[in-house]
């Protein structure tokens, strides 16, 4: 893997202060990814829907470091809000994070970061809020990166704030841009790679145009088990390798549904893909539960909607209790009738979230 081409060489210019904010979506993979090697690496690709709603807004500001010891040019120093609070807590991943990047992005020893940063949903709860989150600060970073070397392309922009956001959260790959993008190598998809995540190279058919995605908020409250912990427990796991080989298999079938427009081969490989995913949890050691009842009812009343009157709705799920209902923009208006009066009875405090695919990050 050549980590290499990401490590600058020379930054011509010199920068005292600065000030960048950027907009990150959320995104929801089809054919999920669940567990992974050092650093970082997935041990199947995936792929995603690059949301629009659901987004992370993050400013940070940049003032250059004078006079240090030997001791603090050793050190990278930030402060992290939250929704205007100080947040003590997220900080160690952020550290983490930026123990991670810092050979590739060795100017953040020269800076003092203020990071401000805000979700347009509930942070912890399923929605890959460490996806957005992490590849807002990562196009941050970049938009420094190209005022001190303006000779970066835009490519190569976005291919290293997909791979710094890797190395703080796997699916923050997937969140630079869109409609559809892969992360994982991948036989069946062009230019793809286990460093960086890559938009789809192939022409998608129409009815995937503008795909809607209403997130139904089940749960609000942090995951009882991070993904973290959930993707650590895959090193042992008794079916992990097949798994593995399962879901680079339906990617290469998705390869071929999503150009080719079949629908209804689409609907069974994603619910297949969730429910796997949670099925891994189920049988994994220690094993946990991520859904609640009222995902398995809305599961159901899907399904009987669907029979009931031939709609192309189906559903997904990330890492935890939270419906990603899908469907084509041509049933928008009978399918949010139906979220309305009776899916949105299964959703705390009848709370959900209409969405849909957004071309990835965007610079405010």
């Amino acid at each position: 893997m050549n980590t290499a081409q990401f490590i600058p060489s020379t930054l011509p210019f010199s920068i005292e202060k600065a000030t960048y904010t950027w907009q990150t979506p959320s995104n929801i993979a089809l054919i999920k990814y669940w567990g992974k090697s050092d650093p970082q690496i997935p041990k199947n690709a995936s792929i995603s829907f690059t949301l629009n709603n659901c987004h992370t807004i993050t400013s940070i500001n940049f003032v250059k470091r004078v006079t240090l010891s030997a001791v603090e040019r050793s050190q990278i120093t930030f402060e992290l809000f939250f929704e205007g609070e100080k947040k003590e807590a997220f900080k160690p991943k952020i550290s983490q994070f930026f123990e991670r990047i810092k050979e590739y992005c060795p100017y953040v020893f020269e800076y003092h970061m203020i990071i401000n940063s805000e979700n347009s949903f509930p942070h912890s709860s399923g929605i890959a809020s460490s996806a957005s989150g992490l590849s807002a600060i990562a196009m941050c970073l970049l938009n420094l990166e190209k005022e001190l070397n303006p000779d970066l392309s835009e490519e190569f922009i976005n291919q290293k704030a997909s791979f710094l956001g890797r190395l703080g959260s796997g699916s923050a790959s997937r969140s630079i841009e869109g409609p559809l993008v892969v992360w994982g190598k991948h036989p069946k998809i062009e230019g793809s790679s286990d460093l960086f995540g890559v938009k789809f190279p192939y022409k998608v058919h129409s009815v995937f145009e503008n795909y809607q995605d209403t997130i139904l908020l089940v749960d609000k409250g942090e995951k009882q088990v991070s993904s973290t912990v959930g993707h650590n427990l895959m090193y042992k796991h008794p079916y992990a390798e097949q798994r593995f080989l399962q879901a680079n298999e339906n990617l290469a079938k998705l390869s071929e549904i999503v150009q080719n427009g079949d629908i209804d081969a689409f609907i069974n490989i994603v619910e297949s893909e969730a429910l796997t995913l949670h099925a891994m949890m189920l049988t994994s050691n220690p094993y946990f539960i991520l859904m609640k009842p009222n995902t398995l009812e809305i599961i159901n009343e899907i399904w009987k909607f669907r029979g009931e009157t031939g709609s192309k709705i189906c559903f997904t799920l990330d890492a935890g209790a939270n419906v990603h209902v899908l469907y084509p923009k041509n049933e928008k208006e009978k399918v949010n009738h139906f979220i309305e009066e009776t899916l949105s009875n299964y959703c705390q405090k009848n709370q959900y979230i209409f969405d849909n695919i957004g071309l990835g990050a965007k610079k405010l």
